[in-house]
């Protein structure tokens, strides 16, 4: 971990941590964690061999349709049936969710001060009566658990700001990390149709309101006001894990090509850009906003204001990581040969 991670890690704890103790300033607080954990995610998501699985064309095309079909029927949920009883399902539900997020984004720091054999060895598990199930792990992620395990019982039992917004972050910084578009036009496909998204189920519909305030759960990050009537602001993850994995792209576009991250600054720019936007929009129309509405063109457009300057929008285009992979298990494959054939 290089300098400026490690410093965008301690500066994005201590402002988690920091209105427990000073007053911090709402808007300033949503800008400063979204972008820090964006620029967190993009860095943990660079890896030494590029990513299994990436999305395609089509499964952009339907994400927005199943976001809305979950969205809605979420709705529906609140609307029909008891508000405790969905979310006591949906807590049990992110506390599973909320140990394993939170152990793998800690699991990296952990691993340094643990013996090697903890980190490399691999404990398999079979469910009783279930032998053909089973679970791998290793004693580093055991030890990870504990801290996640902590943060989840803390959050099932008070539901406390802190909780959320701790297990919240996990969750984002994951999604960048583990998520890949796989390529520009991807990424342009799905924030494009998150973008029209956000727009109908935020200003001709009241259900994504509806639904971001019923839902109990650490789908959203909390910052403390000193507003009585409303004491929190809200930020969605969606807002932060969708532009930020498009982000990541471009920083792994740029290490691909070993220069420095040239076009990974500009789309990050593009999404501050596009969040600062958010919050004055909010603020003078003291109105819920969809945020992807000023962060997509924010970060399309200074990425692509950027390549046309530049002259390279064909390589941006053209750069594919699925194709990466395969060359470079390729390349793997060649080199084990010649070790042999020698």
């Amino acid at each position: 971990m290089k300098n400026h991670e490690r410093l965008a890690n301690l500066a994005l704890a201590a402002l988690t941590f920091a209105p427990l103790v000073v007053k911090v300033d709402p808007n300033l607080n949503v800008i400063l964690t979204a972008c820090l954990t964006v620029y967190v995610g993009c860095y943990r998501s660079v890896k030494a061999t590029p990513p299994t699985e990436t999305m395609s064309n089509e499964h952009a095309m339907r994400f927005p349709l199943v976001g809305s079909a979950m969205l809605l029927s979420l709705f529906l949920l609140f609307k029909f049936l008891s508000k405790d009883l969905v979310n006591a399902v949906l807590t049990c539900y992110f506390f599973v969710l909320g140990i394993a997020a939170l152990s793998a984004t800690l699991l990296p720091a952990i691993k340094r001060f643990l013996p090697d054999q903890w980190n490399d060895n691999v404990i398999v598990w079979r469910f009783p009566y279930f032998r053909s199930l089973e679970v791998e792990f290793t004693k580093s992620q055991i030890i990870a658990a504990i801290p996640g395990t902590f943060f989840c019982v803390w959050y099932a039992s008070k539901k406390h700001w802190l909780a959320n917004n701790i297990l919240g972050l996990a969750f984002c910084i994951q999604g960048i990390e583990m998520l890949s578009l796989g390529s520009f036009k991807t990424g342009a496909i799905l924030l494009a149709g998150l973008f029209v998204y956000d727009i109908f189920w935020v200003f001709f519909t009241p259900v994504m309101v509806s639904v971001a305030k019923s839902f109990d759960a650490p789908i959203k990050l909390l910052f403390p006001t000193s507003d009585s009537a409303r004491p929190f602001s809200m930020l969605g993850l969606g807002d932060i894990v969708i532009p930020g994995i498009f982000v990541a792209l471009a920083l792994r576009f740029d290490v691909s090509r070993g220069k420095e991250s040239q076009y990974f600054k500009s789309a990050f720019v593009g999404y501050t850009a596009g969040l600062v936007a958010t919050i004055i929009v909010m603020n003078w129309f003291q109105a819920a906003q969809p945020a992807l509405l000023y962060i997509v063109p924010g970060v399309i457009g200074f990425l692509a204001a950027h390549c046309l300057w530049n002259g390279e929008v064909k390589p941006l285009l053209a750069f594919d990581e699925s194709k990466t992979e395969e060359t470079s298990s390729e390349e793997t494959s060649e080199a084990d040969s010649n070790k042999k054939a020698d």
